[in-house]
């Protein structure tokens, strides 16, 4: 499912993904050093085309157990895309996200839209927690994550393929008192 609703942070805003964006995740995900820190390096290269990221942006949106955004800057420049996946009617969540858009890594966009997401989880979805699986050597995420409250929970050996060689992931969770506590 697509969001339907626009969320307001201090550095982004995050509106709903829409198919005007696709050629947008294209080019993301098409560059090697952003694919490579996402699930979408195990794709072949036939998904990682307009067409093969039309067909997965139809998929979500007709997914109702998850919601989606595109990241945007305040002043209307899209950066990313942001998932809240696998929704759980008793209060759980998986958190996704890249910034495609390489120029604004390191600069506090990630954490601002995932504390607006983390807001909107425990908020108006209700979710107890939220958790995320990331590759264990992305250290630049684990210390964007740990700043938005998520803590270290356990290790998943050999979890998924980094073109093609088997690569650790972390996962991380925030409950929601955690999180209002900040």
């Amino acid at each position: 499912m697509i969001a339907n609703c626009i969320l307001e942070g201090r550095q982004v805003r995050l509106r709903p993904l829409e198919e005007r964006d696709v050629p947008l995740l294209a080019l993301w995900f098409g560059d090697p050093e952003v694919r490579n820190w996402t699930h979408l390096s195990e794709d072949p290269p036939s998904a990682q085309t307009v067409a093969g990221h039309r067909e997965r942006y139809h998929r979500m949106r007709a997914d109702p157990h998850q919601v989606r955004f595109c990241i945007e800057t305040l002043d209307g420049h899209p950066i990313g895309d942001l998932g809240l996946l696998d929704i759980h009617p008793h209060g759980r969540a998986e958190l996704g996200i890249t910034i495609g858009d390489k120029a604004y890594w390191g600069r506090g966009y990630g954490a601002d839209a995932i504390r607006t997401a983390l807001r909107y989880a425990f908020g108006e979805i209700g979710c107890r927690r939220v958790y995320l699986i990331t590759d264990e050597d992305n250290l630049r995420a684990h210390r964007c994550f740990a700043k938005c409250g998520f803590v270290r929970e356990g290790l998943l050996r050999a979890h998924r393929l980094r073109y093609g060689l088997p690569l650790n992931m972390l996962i991380m969770g925030v409950l929601r008192s955690e999180f209002e506590a900040q």
